[in-house]
């Protein structure tokens, strides 16, 4: 086992990684026994990792930062950093290390006040570890000003500082730091590389692994949820039966109700789990007595966590209601191959009665109709339309196609 063994179907991602991981290493070694510097290397300090969603480039972009930040004692002897077992590994791919910095949206955008703390640290030498990396998993999320903070800090980073940053495309960055930044574009992995995955890492029985692997077209994080809760799975299966619900106004508008209060209650369990230890670990960070009460002057802190909470709420219903509307769209994406006799592979076989009920009462020209509603719902979610209203309008839509 080694840290690129969960990167699925990304050999060619991994090669590079590993190559940049060995000559970083020798730049260290080099460094710390006053010797030379290699005058070849492939590493640099900036990275952009692009990908469509489920790719894993998240997943590259740590496993990177676990091998940069190895300690085995085999890397003196030759072996290739990145065992995924040392100190430096384990912490960085849990996401504890001490020089490794993760920045992720909370909200619609990253603002410049989340990036304030992670742009200073930046300029620091590592604390602990080989080097000081900033990880943002959502580097499209960057506003005008946050990003013109990381691009400060890309221009003239520290000499032990690299940036890594994740975006679904290099269009989505800035492009005065993406030309700053060696670029690596993964793609979306097999259905039979993650199904293989999901059996061989999470112990997935195959018939299982396979499904979900097929109902998420190979998205990685998505079909290990599938194939590992069963709520999951059941309200997947809700979401399938909503096409043939949508029949009159009223069930129209019950459908849109029901998506969007599924959306908040996975927000809601995701709040529970997460906000109470976030907030007991930050009083006990501030020195709270016996009873909770918070030292003078502390509040404000208090403040800023429960808002940075609330825009998480938000954030994760409305991608709770994204995958059900991928859910959708893979749907109808079915019934269209359907009708136009293609020899695509089915994505949704287990809802092959109603894809097929779908296909012989329509035509593809009303299927297209509704898949385009759903991208609308989407794009109206992205600018912020209240969410009700944004599916209330599709679900009428996909009635009406």
């Amino acid at each position: 086992m080694t840290v690129w063994d969960d990167l699925v179907g990304q050999d060619r991602v991994s090669a590079v990684l590993d190559a940049a991981a060995r000559d970083a290493d020798a730049l260290v070694t080099a460094a710390a026994a006053d010797e030379p510097l290699p005058e070849a290397s492939k590493m640099t300090h900036a990275w952009l990792f692009t990908g469509p969603p489920g790719a894993g480039r998240n997943q590259a972009a740590r496993a990177f930062a676990a091998a940069l930040q190895c300690v085995s004692p085999d890397r003196a002897l030759g072996g290739t950093p990145g065992c995924g077992f040392c100190d430096g590994c384990h912490t960085a791919l849990l996401g504890t290390h001490a020089d490794v910095t993760t920045v992720a949206a909370v909200g619609a955008e990253i603002l410049v006040k989340d990036m304030r703390d992670t742009v200073r640290k930046s300029f620091t030498s590592p604390a602990n570890g080989r080097w000081q990396i900033i990880l943002v998993e959502d580097a499209e999320r960057l506003n005008e000003k946050s990003a013109n903070a990381v691009l400060k800090a890309v221009e003239e980073p520290a000499p032990r500082t690299v940036w890594l940053l994740c975006a679904p495309s290099i269009e989505d960055v800035l492009p005065t730091i993406r030309s700053r930044c060696r670029h690596l574009n993964l793609s979306t992995p097999s259905v039979e590389a993650v199904a293989d995955m999901l059996v061989r890492r999470d112990g997935v029985e195959p018939a299982v692994a396979a499904s979900a692997a097929r109902a998420t077209q190979g998205h990685v994080d998505r079909a290990r949820r599938l194939a590992t809760d069963p709520a999951a799975r059941e309200r997947r299966a809700a979401v399938l039966k909503l096409p043939l619900r949508l029949d009159e106004v009223g069930a129209c508008l019950k459908a849109a109700q029901e998506l969007v209060d599924a959306a908040a209650e996975d927000a809601k369990q995701l709040a529970e789990e997460m906000d109470g230890k976030e907030t007991e670990e930050l009083k006990a960070a501030l020195g709270a007595v016996q009873g909770g009460r918070l030292p003078r002057g502390t509040a404000g802190v208090m403040k800023d966590l429960e808002d940075m909470q609330k825009r998480r709420r938000t954030r994760t219903q409305r991608d709770s209601l994204d995958v059900a509307l991928g859910d959708l769209t893979a749907f109808y994406r079915d019934v269209l191959a359907l009708q136009l006799g293609t020899r695509v592979a089915i994505a949704n076989a287990d809802a092959e009665d109603a894809l097929q009920r779908l296909a012989r009462g329509s035509s593809p020209e009303s299927t297209l109709r509704r898949i385009e509603a759903i991208a609308a719902c989407r794009e109206a979610l992205d600018r912020n339309v209240a969410p009700l209203l944004a599916v209330e309008a599709m679900t009428m839509a996909l009635r009406a196609g």
